[in-house]
C-alpha cells in the first residue's frame, strides 16, 4: 500500500497547486497533519476488527466535513461564518485544501491498493477496491472493467461488481500495529517508504516541489 511518505509527497503537490496565496509553513503543517491522520485508525485495530481502512478511511468523513464547510463558508453571511471570523480568508482556503488533500492524497489513493477502503463506513460496512482498466480497443471499442455487470443466464438477473471485498468482520489490511496473519520473518520492514517505482517518483516529486516553492518564495521577498 502507499506509505505515509507517498501520501505526504502527493499532499505537497496538491497543496502547492491549490494554496494560492496561502502556502506558508503554518498551512503546510496543517496539511501534513491532515494527510497523516487517517493512519491513526491502526491504533484501534487490537480492539476492533477491520478498523484500519475503515474508521478514518471512509468517504463519510469528507462528505460531512464538506457539507459543513459549504454551509459555514458559502451559505452563511461572511460575518456569521465561524471559520472566516476566526481565521479569515486564509483559514477558509486552508480548510478546503485540507479536505481535498485528505480525500485525494490519502483516502482515495488507498482505495486502489490491497483490500481498498471501507467507502461508507459506518453507514454501510463494505470494503471496496478500485481495480480494473479503461481502454480503447480497435476490436472491442471502449472497454472498462472497474464496474462489471454480470447477467445470470438462468434468471436474467443483473448484478454489478464495483470491487466489493468484504466487511470489517472478515477483512484485514496489514499495518505496523497489526501485521498480516503470516508475516515474513526474513523481511522485517520497519518503515515502508516506496514499494514501487511510481510511489518513489511521486514522493520525490513532492519533495522537489516543496524545495522549488521555497526558492520561489525567497526570490519574491
Amino acid at each position: 500500500m502507499p506509505s505515509t511518505v507517498v501520501h505526504v509527497g502527493f499532499a505537497i503537490l496538491l497543496a502547492a497547486g491549490l494554496l494560492k496565496g496561502a502556502f506558508d509553513r503554518r498551512a503546510l503543517a496543517i496539511i501534513l497533519v491532515i494527510v497523516v491522520l487517517p493512519e491513526a485508525d491502526t491504533l484501534a485495530g487490537p480492539w476492533m476488527d477491520g478498523a484500519h481502512r475503515a474508521l478514518l478511511h471512509t468517504l463519510t468523513i469528507p462528505i460531512v466535513a464538506g457539507a459543513w464547510l459549504t454551509w459555514d463558508t458559502r451559505l452563511r453571511e461572511p460575518e456569521q461564518s465561524w471559520l472566516r471570523t476566526r481565521w479569515g480568508d486564509w483559514g477558509v482556503r486552508v480548510a478546503w485544501v485540507a479536505l481535498f488533500v485528505h480525500l485525494f492524497a490519502h483516502v482515495l489513493l488507498d482505495w486502489a491498493h490491497l483490500e481498498g477502503i471501507n467507502l461508507f463506513y459506518p453507514v454501510y460496512d463494505r470494503f471496496f477496491r478500485l481495480e480494473g482498466e479503461l481502454v480503447l480497443s480497435s476490436s472491442e471499442g471502449l472497454v472498462q472493467t472497474f464496474v462489471e455487470i454480470h447477467t445470470d443466464p438462468e434468471t436474467g438477473d443483473r448484478t454489478a461488481d464495483a470491487g466489493a471485498v468484504g466487511t470489517t468482520a472478515d477483512t484485514h489490511v496489514a499495518n505496523p500495529v497489526e501485521l498480516s496473519a503470516e508475516p515474513e520473518p526474513d523481511d522485517p520492514i520497519l518503515l515502508p517508504i516506496a514499494e514501487s517505482g511510481w510511489q518513489l517518483y511521486l514522493a520525490l516529486t513532492g519533495v522537489f516541489v516543496l524545495v522549488a516553492r521555497r526558492f520561489q518564495d525567497r526570490r519574491d521577498e
